[in-house]
């Protein structure tokens, strides 16, 4: 009887992604080169708009880093017609939130506001494009938050620095090699002219994608679109440099020692293609199987069966031209990062050698089309993945479709993308260990 019932859960499962309504939206282009994607939904009295820039860590200089991410911050100081201090007010006053993040690969800002103060947030999104006012008091102030936001979550955090070591030791030409965050001594170091200019180069209509999505008038807000963000300067056309790392062939070892930590931590990391291709798409259903959850390989084995470990996990970092899979553990004693990584080896053996079970497979397809499900559930979620596809992806309809390239991928593709990506030769061991001053 159990085979059955299973059986039915999934097919009532992909019956009802299947049949789910497909995220209508209308796309055009302004004459400065704004890309305007609409997207109506009418069940809720709220209304999102956002403006994603392609402008991220990967943009900058090595000598200049963090000014991506330094934007997201300095561009709530104000504009010519919004005082300094006044937009977080002006939001709040009419009943709305916004906030902003920062990627290795665009920028993103948000307005969620009741319907009936639509144009008030078209404004406000076309004044931080239009006026922003970037002068020497916003500069110092945004400096201290994020050295301030440096200390809380990197430095002064446990484990804080797992990602610059990861980065800084996978990545010899890519500017993916540095955080998002960038080094203080970089920004200390520019001056108010260089945050201009840095400005005006990404900062730009053509360089940009607006997307206005939730209960709206169509008729009424193209007409706001074009009377806010129609009269923008085109920006000059960027031609984004390029850079190709060698493949990794042999193993990379490096440790680094955390002064706010007493356990140590295995860090095993992989460099996938381009979050574009099939492969990676590919390598997230592996690692789904391999380190997604209490029910994944890695951990029934290594935390619940063995009790071999504190904790195992994984991150996987899907990327415009590269992405890392991060396996990560914590060794309980007697057992060490060592023992860890044997136990890991052994079930990514297992995957190169034979295919998963039918079961498995079954249920990693559940799992991919409840990951879709939810990230369409919501207005804001829309409007985030339709403004990633049309820029990171060049393919705005992935909203409905990217979920069939899921469904496609065989067990035999599974086997035969972790024999390509997932050995031994291609991977960084990072020991990341308590430093030994700090227990002196």
């Amino acid at each position: 009887m159990k085979k059955p019932l299973i059986m039915l859960s999934a097919a009532l499962m992909l019956g009802g992604v299947a049949s789910a309504q497909k995220v209508a939206f209308e796309e055009y282009d302004l004459d400065n080169g704004m890309h305007v994607i609409l997207h109506n939904d009418p069940s809720a009295p709220v209304v999102i708009t956002s403006v994603m820039y392609h402008v991220g860590s990967k943009d900058e200089t090595p000598d200049r880093t963090g000014f991506a991410h330094f934007f997201e911050h300095l561009l709530f100081e104000g504009t010519e017609n919004i005082k300094r201090g006044e937009w977080m007010k002006i939001v709040t006053a009419n009943g709305g939130t916004n906030n902003a993040n920062t990627s290795d690969d665009r920028t993103y800002y948000y307005e969620v506001f009741p319907s009936n103060n639509l144009e008030l947030a078209i404004w406000m999104e076309s004044e931080r494009l239009m006026h922003p006012v970037i002068n020497k008091i916003g500069v110092d102030t945004q400096n201290e938050v994020v050295k301030e936001e440096k200390r809380t979550r990197y430095d002064n955090q446990p484990y804080g620095n797992i990602l610059p070591e990861v980065k800084k030791n996978m990545f010899k030409n890519h500017p993916y090699r540095w955080t998002t965050i960038g080094s203080m001594k970089d920004l200390d170091a520019a001056t108010l002219e260089e945050f201009k200019a840095f400005n005006k180069k990404f900062y730009t209509p053509n360089n940009a994608v607006l997307v206005i999505a939730g209960d709206f008038d169509k008729a009424k807000t193209k007409e706001w679109v074009q009377k806010y963000f129609g009269p923008i300067p085109k920006g000059q056309s960027l031609q984004k440099q390029t850079y190709t790392e060698e493949p990794i062939t042999q193993p990379i070892k490096a440790t680094y020692e955390d002064p706010n930590i007493q356990i140590p931590m295995l860090i095993a990391s992989y460099r996938t293609p381009s979050m574009k291709t099939r492969d990676a798409r590919v390598l997230d259903l592996i690692s789904s199987y391999l380190s997604d959850g209490k029910s994944s390989k890695l951990y029934k084995k290594i935390v619940d069966d063995k009790k071999m470990a504190l904790q195992i996990g994984a991150v996987g970092f899907s990327q415009e031209d590269y992405g890392m899979y991060i396996l990560y553990g914590l060794p309980m004693n007697p057992y060490t990062s060592a023992d860890l990584l044997k136990e890991i080896d052994e079930e990514i053996i297992k995957l190169q050698t034979n295919l998963i079970s039918e079961k498995d497979y079954e249920k990693l397809q559940n799992k991919f089309d409840n990951n879709y499900v939810n990230s369409n559930s919501s207005v804001e979620g829309i409007a985030e993945n339709l403004a990633s596809y049309y820029l990171l992806y060049g393919d705005v309809n992935l909203i409905n479709t990217e979920i069939d390239l899921y469904h496609s991928i065989t067990r035999e593709e599974i086997r035969d993308v972790a024999k390509k990506y997932l050995n031994p030769n291609q991977r960084l061991i990072l020991d990341y260990v308590p430093s030994t001053k700090a227990q002196n």
